[in-house]
């Protein structure tokens, strides 16, 4: 992947650098956080090389896979530069969507330091479990400390990512919250404090979020408020100073136990449901998480899920399910990987599916089940039947982080030693019943031999000779082909490097520079592919023709190998072209789907002319 060239398109397409507000990312998808969505070319967004799918809801996600961190570094780099002039006016947002934005923008950053942290203590716990390292050893002490840190000063990361996301000064905001966790502040409130008289809680702020993120909001009030009144030659030190004054006061009396109350209560009404319905609520989550990963909604789910591991040390709802979850793509993928005689689909099936082993579902979701209902189905009956496991077990995580194969020593549990063996059977049993269901249900789609519809007169149907995205041949940068001068066809942007022929037929010739070839199906139909725009004038570079003039081919044989990195990154078009050249005897019919093809859609279908 051209990593530079995906960051222009994509900066381009979500409106330029001027409505970006905030750019950050995930596992697999950038997050933009817009001044205005509606500036999205979203269809044009998704067929972008590198970007797997768009989902806009408070941030415009685009989903890019296990490269994600070089496009975000790239377009992160990108906006740096043309950083310049004022802002257009923002297009105003909904509340729910600035709330969610902001949940995500404040949370999402504290995953890999929570994790990490999380899961050095789970695999302590496993060796202390297994007798390599005992717990009251000095040396374990040291490592659980490393462990415990992110958690224990979880407060301090919060002030750090909602100062940010609220553009105050970032040192500040972690001073007035720090206070909360000082040895001394807290040895303070146990034995009984008052400020001007006013009693202050006993509340242990370690590992608390919500207290952490009202004191930052109201710093950030304070701050503006100081900073405008304060005179310019004393501001650098008498803003912070005032502002510090007014904002860990009103925090230790006020908003510190408000907030300490809200992280408790929502993770008790999740506790409550999970009463109410028991290993009902588990399976359910678990069946619905494809669509909620799909559509970037279990992001608001992580403020839960942070605040039951600050409150109880464990949670036994999301992440449960969600192994359930990961380990059922992970079967259905791997099913398909057996079953399919593609080898494009077979190379994306394993791929997706050892990604879903260790945790990471985007890939298998975009790349595979959600492009096939019966694949789907299998998805949600194996994560349904593993989370309902899991659930009657009582299965707990004790750390967060993506569950799955990588990270199983999540479920070690310091009181039960057979939680982690019920989340085994539970992640086995999810993959198990996924794996069998794909296997019973999933067929591949058969070309047509000759690529001749049977029972439907003189009609010729092709499928599409490269896997990508179909435009309209009149967008094609060429007029030679968008004028139709060569004659009518399809054009595709391309994601991957391989020309395949659409339908029986003779190699009639292939071009020097590897660039273009022609063929005469047996129906009749004359073909010419070519590949990218002005792509002659690489002289072959980065082309490998694997057939030559008068070889006979086979519907879905492979032609061309061609290097789309290195076409696009030489700043040419990539997009392929099928002209017929005959086509005055016959009439032409496109057929473009919404998503991403393969070379076993059917792309174009041709009667002939009377």
């Amino acid at each position: 992947m051209n990593y530079i060239k995906t960051a222009q398109d994509i900066v381009d397409l979500v409106g330029g650098v001027n409505n970006i507000d905030h750019i950050e990312h995930c596992s697999t998808r950038l997050r933009l956080s817009l001044h205005d969505n509606q500036r999205v070319d979203q269809s044009a967004l998704e067929k972008v090389p590198g970007v797997l799918g768009v989902r806009i809801n408070a941030q415009c996600q685009v989903i890019i896979g296990s490269e994600v961190v070089e496009v975000y570094e790239a377009v992160r780099a990108l906006a740096q530069e043309r950083q310049s002039g004022n802002r257009p006016a923002a297009a105003p947002a909904s509340r729910v969507a600035l709330v969610i934005d902001f949940i995500i923008s404040v949370f999402q950053p504290l995953v890999p330091a929570i994790a990490g942290g999380g899961v050095l203590k789970s695999l302590l716990l496993l060796l202390d479990l297994v007798g390599w390292l005992s717990r009251s050893s000095s040396t374990y002490k040291v490592l659980d400390n490393i462990g415990s840190a992110p958690l224990y000063f979880l407060p301090i990361l919060v002030a750090i990512t909602t100062a940010t996301k609220l553009k105050v000064n970032i040192l500040v905001a972690v001073s007035a919250v720090s206070v909360m966790v000082l040895p001394a502040m807290a040895k303070q409130l146990a034995e009984g404090a008052q400020f001007l008289s006013l009693d202050l809680q006993n509340v242990a702020y370690a590992s608390q979020v919500f207290p952490a993120i009202m004191c930052v909001i109201f710093y950030a009030q304070t701050e503006k408020l100081f900073n405008r009144f304060t005179p310019g030659a004393l501001r650098i030190f008498l803003s912070p100073m005032l502002s510090l004054l007014v904002t860990v006061p009103i925090t230790l009396l006020f908003l510190g136990p408000l907030g300490y109350e809200v992280g408790s209560g929502l993770a008790t009404v999740i506790l409550w449901l999970y009463s109410k319905l028991g290993f009902v609520a588990t399976a359910l989550l678990a069946g619905v998480l494809p669509f909620m990963v799909a559509s970037g909604m279990h992001k608001p789910m992580i403020p839960y899920v942070v605040s039951s591991m600050g409150q109880f040390g464990r949670e036994l709802l999301y992440l449960p399910a969600s192994l359930a979850h990961n380990i059922a793509e992970a079967g259905t993928c791997l099913a398909i990987a057996l079953k399919s005689k593609d080898k494009v689909v077979k190379s994306t099936a394993i791929s997706a599916g050892i990604s879903a082993l260790c945790g990471i579902t985007e890939p298998a979701l975009y790349g595979i089940t959600l492009l096939n209902k019966k694949a789907l189905y299998s998805v949600i009956a194996g994560s349904m039947v593993g989370g309902a496991f899991i659930g009657w077990m009582a299965v707990e995580a004790y750390v967060l982080v993506g569950p799955g194969l990588a990270s199983i020593s999540m479920f070690v549990s310091p009181e039960n030693k057979w939680n982690i063996i019920y989340a085994f059977a539970g992640a086995g049993l999810a993959f198990v019943v996924s794996f069998l269901a794909t296997l019973l249900f999933w067929h591949e789609a058969q070309p047509l031999a000759s690529g001749e519809l049977p029972a439907v007169g003189n009609q010729f149907r092709f499928n599409s000779p490269v896997e990508g995205q179909v435009i309209p041949l009149e967008q094609v940068n060429d007029e030679v082909f968008s004028r139709r001068i060569m004659g009518d066809g399809i054009a595709i942007r391309p994601l991957k490097g391989a020309l395949y022929a659409p339908a029986d037929g003779t190699i009639s010739n292939v071009f020097e520079t590897g660039h273009a070839v022609s063929m005469l199906t047996d129906s009749g139909v004359e073909l010419i592919f070519h590949i990218g725009i002005d792509t002659i004038k690489l002289n072959g570079q980065g082309f490998h023709p694997l057939v030559s003039a008068d070889q006979p081919v086979k519907t879905g044989d492979l032609l061309v190998e061609f290097d789309l990195d290195a076409i696009i990154a030489a700043g040419y078009d990539p997009v392929v072209m099928m002209i017929i050249t005959n086509g005055e005897r016959f009439s032409l019919q496109s057929e473009t789907p919404d998503i991403n093809i393969n070379n076993h859609s059917y792309i174009m279908t041709l009667k002939e002319s009377v």
